[in-house]
């Protein structure tokens, strides 16, 4: 079951399409599209064009209108004389099996929506056999109330409804109804046994944390491609899979540290993303377990990205859905080698924007709103790591103080 799988090893190429609505203007279109440009890049496409549509709101039957539509496929046609094909178009929302349906009536070409592509994706980056069963998990539930729309060409074939096809009539049932109720029990069955896989690893895992001894947890959270790897492999001297591409990590980590004889766990998370699919949360529960039961959450920020207070957002809305939200935390704003300004000019009446604003104003805003639960860093650079190191002994310290107070911190305990 995959479909929709794209081939590391064959660059293909992709049109991008998003919309610009009363809720999401022209700015966030262009910051989402980029964003869906860079998933591309990183499940092996390359991007040729974008289309945007100002519209209300999608259309339930083909997502953009029909002259947006009609302007898509005239562009893949030019792309077809031009011996330059289009691989693939993706939408920036997830589409339903009706919309999928139509679109790809109309434009003959593979169709792909943000939430398959993020699953695809994972499908490449899973490397155990629990993040492999996660994501088939996940590719499962996603194509459940899409089987429909693969088995059209066979209800046509056999009418549908009845041998002579009438429009009232509900006789035998065509071939095609036949396979998608087949192919629906087969999915469902898979579904039930990817469950029972994941509890059983799950509980696996839980008696393993509970072998981790009188430790405090500290997890490493944030938006994909913050540099969480980085920085882990930075604080616990491991060598954790980095690269400068969106879910570079699937599978938690889990390595024991030590800071002054302090010894406690760090744990690498997998990082979230807008939109991030309901499919994947709830696939990847068991995975982020290791944030529910930390006892301090270290959510690392990019600090040189345009739009990182959005990305802040984002992160601690999905903690809170996963009911972390009121966990101990501190933030740890990386990448300040990267950060770029420009000086606004003194005639300018507008406010200040992003790119206008120093890091010295952004340290300075941050450190007295939060006081010492932020820290600025560069994880490759190693800028400012010595009073991380120092800030995260002060916060284990005191959390392992409150948690265990009659435990010594000097005694050896089996490696995670």
């Amino acid at each position: 079951m995959k479909e929709f799988v794209i081939s590391e090893a064959k660059t293909e190429t992709a049109v991008l399409v998003g919309l610009i609505t009363s809720q999401q203007d022209e700015a966030k279109t262009k910051e989402y599209l980029d964003e869906l440009e860079f998933l591309a890049t990183t499940a092996g496409a390359r991007t040729v064009r974008r289309f945007t549509q100002r519209v209300g709101g999608p259309s339930s039957v083909t997502y953009v209108g029909s002259g947006k539509l009609q302007e898509i496929r005239e562009y893949i046609k030019l792309c077809e004389d031009m011996d330059d094909p289009v691989g693939m178009v993706i939408f920036d929302d997830e589409l339903t099996a009706k919309q999928l349906r139509n679109i790809e009536k109309e434009l003959q070409v593979k169709i792909l929506d943000r939430t398959s592509l993020i699953i695809d994706i994972f499908a490449m980056r899973a490397q155990t056999a629990e993040a492999k069963a996660q994501v088939e998990l996940a590719q499962h539930r996603y194509m459940l109330p899409r089987l429909q729309r693969l088995w059209t060409h066979l209800e046509r074939q056999g009418g549908g409804s009845g041998s002579g096809g009438g429009k009232g009539s509900v006789g035998r049932r065509g071939p095609g109804e036949t396979q998608l109720e087949m192919d629906r029990r087969i999915i469902l069955h898979r579904i039930t046994l990817l469950k029972q896989r994941l509890q059983e690893i799950d509980q696996q895992k839980t008696t393993q944390r509970k072998n981790r001894g009188r430790l405090i947890r500290v997890a490493l959270v944030g938006y994909t491609n913050v540099g969480k790897s980085t920085l882990m492999n930075l604080l616990s001297k491991s060598d954790v899979f980095a690269e400068n591409k969106l879910f570079a990590t699937l599978d938690t980590t889990v390595r024991k540290m030590t800071i002054d004889n302090l010894p406690f766990l760090l744990a690498d998370t997998v990082g979230f993303i807008r939109k991030l699919p309901s499919d994947l949360v709830e696939s990847f529960k068991s995975t982020l377990d290791e944030v529910r039961e930390a006892d301090l959450l270290v959510h690392v920020v990019d600090i040189s990205h345009p739009d990182f207070e959005e990305q802040i957002r984002v992160v601690e809305q999905t903690l809170s859905d996963l009911g972390c939200a009121d966990k101990p935390s501190m933030i740890v704003f990386n990448k300040i080698d990267a950060y770029t300004w420009t000086p606004q000019d003194e005639d300018d009446l507008m406010p200040a924007t992003r790119e206008n604003v120093s890091l010295d104003e952004l340290r300075q805003t941050w450190m007295a709103r939060m006081h010492d639960d932020c820290i600025f860093i560069s994880a490759r650079e190693r800028d400012n790591i010595d009073s991380l190191r120092a800030l995260l002994y002060n916060k284990v310290r005191q959390l392992h103080v409150q948690k265990y107070p009659y435990n010594d911190f000097l005694y050896e305990v089996d490696e995670p």
